[in-house]
């Protein structure tokens, strides 16, 4: 019997920045490299930017373990499925990995706290479902997950105050 399907959420308040001001970071597809930890290279492989179909390539070189000084690359294609900048939204669907994905399909929504005061603050919310992959913990995915949301709003947040101060 098949295992079911992995499903996750994780979210990032960024109370500094508005959603005008995450959402074009998020929406350029092919710039994932410079929010996302331990990514070395996001490049566009096929499509137009910003249209469904559009295929990013995304890698990362590590250490094969801590212990170890043999480095490897991980890497994923990651193809655009819907974008939609009203909405602030978009998912994908990894189609080649090294990593064990498998029907791996992802949402990316960007909104108000405050649905009130839209320029206090936004979240960042990645959902996912995913065939189970091997050799991790439901968990440990869900974990890495939101370390790498947490990652990426405190780095937009560096970054759009820095461009702010005098």
């Amino acid at each position: 019997m098949a295992e079911a399907k992995w499903e996750g959420k994780a979210s990032v308040e960024i109370a500094g920045l508005a959603v005008e001001q995450v959402w074009p970071c998020l929406e350029d597809y092919c710039n994932l490299h410079k929010w996302f930890p331990y990514l070395d290279k996001c490049d566009q492989v096929e499509g137009v930017p910003g249209k469904p179909g559009l295929v990013r390539h995304v890698s990362s070189t590590a250490k094969a373990s801590p212990e170890s000084d043999e480095m490897i690359t991980r890497w994923a294609n990651e193809k655009l499925l819907m974008i939609d900048a009203n909405q602030k939204c978009f998912s994908y669907e990894v189609t080649d990995n090294n990593i064990g994905f498998n029907n791996y399909v992802a949402t990316i929504k960007v909104f108000p706290i405050n649905a009130d005061d839209q320029q206090k603050g936004c979240i960042v919310e990645w959902s996912f479902v995913t065939d189970p992959v091997p050799g991790w913990k439901f968990e440990n995915l869900l974990s890495n997950f939101n370390y790498c949301l947490q990652y990426m709003g405190k780095k937009m947040e560096q970054t759009f105050l820095s461009t702010m101060e005098p």
